[in-house]
Formats: structure tokens, C-alpha cells, sequence
């Protein structure tokens, strides 16, 4: 039984390792394949996602900080950057609206 156990938390450890291979070389743009046009759209897909997140009050922090920064981003060539930036702007976008809709009948719980 314990040696059952040390092989199992030693083949978790060993997944999440090689999961979370996310800090390396960023790379360029012709070498991802990331194009000027699919970062565009990205940007614009995120931008589209936060205007319907702010219709109905949720909007999160960090998500019009993140369109500027994939813009800025964009514009002096660092496209891998100005892709998951525009992505992960997208996504808070989509999970503020989420949010809100979910939450817009909470009240407060009376113990």
C-alpha cells in the first residue's frame, strides 16, 4: 500500500512537470506562425468580448489593461505576446459575462 502510494505521487509529479513547461523561449513570430492578420482578429475578438462583458456589468479588472498591452504589443512586432494577451483578455471577457448573468439574482445569504 505505501509503495502503491509513492508511485502514484511520484507520477503526479512527474505529469504536472511536464505540464508546466511554460516559462521557455517565447520565439518569433515566423517561427510560431502567429500572422499580423490572426493577431487583428484576436484583438478584436477580445475587444468585442469586454463590450459585451461591460453591457451587463461584468467587466473584470485586467482586461482593457491587457487589450491596450496586446495593441502596444502588436505594434512593435511581438506578436506571440500580443496573441495570448488578446486571448486571455477574450476569455475574461467571456467568463465576466458568465459571471454576471450567473450572479445577477444572488442576494445575501441570511444564516
Amino acid at each position: 500500500m505505501r509503495l502503491t502510494l509513492i508511485l502514484l505521487v511520484t507520477v503526479i509529479l512527474a505529469t504536472a512537470g511536464c505540464a508546466s513547461n511554460g516559462g521557455g523561449n517565447m520565439g518569433d513570430a515566423a517561427s510560431s506562425g502567429v500572422s499580423k492578420d490572426s493577431v487583428e482578429a484576436a484583438i478584436k475578438a477580445a475587444e468585442a468580448a469586454n463590450k459585451e462583458a461591460g453591457a451587463v456589468n461584468g467587466l473584470w479588472r485586467d482586461a482593457d489593461k491587457m487589450i491596450k498591452e496586446a495593441k502596444a504589443a502588436a505594434s512593435k512586432g511581438e506578436l506571440d505576446k500580443a496573441m495570448k494577451l488578446a486571448k486571455k483578455a477574450e476569455s475574461q471577457g467571456k467568463m465576466g459575462t458568465q459571471q454576471a448573468n450567473e450572479q445577477k439574482n444572488a442576494k445575501p445569504w441570511l444564516f
